[in-house]
């Protein structure tokens, strides 16, 4: 039974391969996130929307994607991957991908992009890989430098205002003193993060508890740690455990009467009483989506293309987190916020699977979005001189660290 089981399979991944590759004057790609969460989301509907935007897919054949699914359509095809925030997971599908033959990869993440990067290296023609939602393109060995990449490599790198992000901790309580911090060593955006906010605390004068978790069942034990140590409030890096523990540290928190902080507004959805830092993540998306539109059309390479850095600064609350912890808000806070949830309904139009009041497209007719997308795209292209001085920076930093 389970040989035929498997033998299934086998041929219906066949037959699915077949049919994506009917046209070779059809671009397949592979749209591919780590796992769910709603930045994941947003950032997908940003680059999916710049697609439809350019008559890749229709409204009937987005519905298909919007329900994750995979599409074989008249003007592209697209397979949706998720990894359900695994490891293995993320490695599997991105080899299949790339036996498949995709023409571009989407990637979502650091994990997801870090992954396609380093399997793609070895290939003699590999496929063009436009990622965001990636915090530490460098740290995470996907590029040197904007333009010190891999030729097929483009994307945006979203930076996060550590410096803002913990002001906002005195913001809420200006004799706060105790801090803390969950990192996952094994993710590198977590232990990147995790650096810049320690450095950012410590520079207003904040002490730092740090607790260190390798798997979701370490969280509870890290926060009974950092509670035992004195910390006033927890203010976490970025990382797949800290997502996807968001109701053990929603209870944790109301437990111990704690806020938790994040630093990307959308965060409020996942756990954090506030968040304050990055902001734009549908914007992200869109940025990926046009650099993979121009790709297909021929009007730009990408490996002229520099990683792009995206700068915004948000704030949002989610006061029935606030409530449940005992924590107040002051009002200062509040009138600074983007969003505020409160009994479950958030502010300006906000929600949990687009948790941004900008989540759409300007209307503007194709001619007129292709000119501004292509002048975008024209501010990123790499020079010989900008080369050379990111070149000479590089090496700048090794000669330091050898001494």
């Amino acid at each position: 039974m389970t040989q035929r089981f498997l033998l299934l399979i086998a041929v219906l991944a066949l037959i699915a391969a077949s049919a994506l590759a009917q046209d070779d004057d059809i671009p397949t790609i592979v749209l591919m996130r780590f796992g769910y969460s709603p930045g994941q989301t947003l950032a997908a509907k940003g680059a999916l929307d710049v697609l439809q935007a350019y008559g890749f897919f229709n409204h009937e054949e987005r519905a298909l994607l919007d329900q994750g699914e995979d599409l074989v359509g008249d003007n592209m095809n697209v397979l949706w991957r998720d990894a359900g925030s695994d490891i293995p997971t993320a490695n599997i599908m991105v080899e299949e991908a790339l036996d498949r033959g995709v023409d571009a990869m989407l990637t979502v993440t650091t994990q997801v992009t870090q992954i396609a990067v380093n399997a793609a290296r070895e290939m003699a023609d590999p496929p063009a890989i436009m990622f965001s939602l990636v915090g530490s393109p460098y740290f995470a060995g996907i590029a040197d430098a904007p333009c010190i990449k891999p030729d097929y490599v483009g994307g945006t790198q979203i930076v996060i205002p550590y410096a803002q992000s913990v002001s906002v901790l005195q913001l809420w309580n200006p004799d706060v003193q105790v801090v803390g911090m969950i990192v996952a060593p094994s993710e590198p955006i977590s232990v990147a993060g995790a650096r810049n906010l320690q450095r950012a605390a410590e520079n207003l004068g904040l002490k730092v508890e740090v607790a260190t978790v390798v798997a979701l069942s370490d969280l509870n034990l890290g926060v009974e740690a950092l509670v035992d140590r004195g910390v006033e409030a927890l203010i976490n890096p970025v990382s797949s455990i800290i997502l996807s523990g968001a109701p053990v540290l929603q209870a944790l928190s109301a437990q111990y009467g704690f806020p938790v902080f994040g630093i990307l507004p959308w965060h409020v959805y996942d756990g954090a009483t506030v968040a304050a830092g990055f902001k734009g993540i549908y914007g992200e998306g869109v940025i990926q989506g046009r650099m993979l539109a121009a790709h297909l059309n021929g009007d730009i390479d990408i490996s002229e293309i520099s990683i792009t850095q995206t700068r915004e600064f948000g704030i949002a609350i989610n006061l029935d987190s606030a409530k449940a912890q005992g924590v107040v808000i002051p009002e200062e806070l509040l009138a600074m916020a983007d969003f505020v949830i409160e009994d479950g309904v958030s502010s300006a139009g906000a929600t949990r699977e687009l948790p941004e009041v900008v989540t759409t497209l300007p209307d503007m007719s194709l001619v007129e979005r292709r000119t501004a997308d292509l002048a975008f795209l024209e501010t990123l292209r790499c020079t010989p001189e900008m080369i050379a001085e990111q070149r000479a920076e590089i090496e700048d930093t090794w000669a330091e660290e050898e001494d």
